[in-house]
């Protein structure tokens, strides 16, 4: 297992749909135990492969207690509405209030590649929901209005002008507390 570097507002891979996943073999499997790895390690509650470069449809989820992988991940059912604030590893110190549905069923392949059919709320389901989007190129801030959006990614310009680039190396000195 290890650490992988974030990638940020701006990195194209953001923008991709991840592939679907033909078959879930050592490779991906070290990926997943990657992603967890790096979530907690930059105090997650949730990460695509997306955000570490990988445009494939695999994603986790640690969110009160319910520790998810998702493989091709689908959302049969959606039902209900919650706004609540959301951030992202993707584009830090960045919040806001997002409309999402409460309840979810979602399909997916597990860690071992068999599918899996379950139910989620709350949290969860939120988080589920915004790493599904991730797969999918979608971002948080798409799911604002035009103002908002604007407003927060001409605060994010600002802020990150002199940057290098779009990927910062997550320190595993933060992986101590989870």
């Amino acid at each position: 297992m290890s650490i992988r570097s974030l990638h940020l507002l701006g990195s194209p891979v953001l923008r991709q749909r991840g592939q679907e996943v033909a078959e879930v073999d050592d490779q991906v499997r070290r990926l997943i135990e990657d992603l967890f790895e790096t979530m907690y390690a930059a105090k997650g509650v949730g990460l695509a492969a997306n955000q570490v470069g990988v445009a494939r449809r695999v994603a986790v989820v640690d969110a009160e207690g319910e520790r998810r992988v998702l493989v091709n991940p689908v959302i049969l059912e959606a039902e209900g509405k919650d706004t609540a604030e959301e951030g992202c590893l993707s584009i830090p110190e960045v919040y806001a209030d997002v409309t999402r549905p409460d309840r979810v069923v979602v399909q997916a392949l597990d860690a071992d590649g068999q599918q899996v059919t379950f139910t989620a709320t709350g949290l969860p389901a939120r988080a589920i929901q915004h790493e599904i989007d991730h797969l999918d190129g979608i971002l948080f801030l798409d799911h604002l209005g035009p103002m908002k959006r604007r407003l927060l990614l001409n605060r994010w310009k600002k802020e990150h002008a002199k940057d290098d680039g779009f990927i910062v190396e997550v320190k595993p000195e933060s992986a101590d507390t989870r």
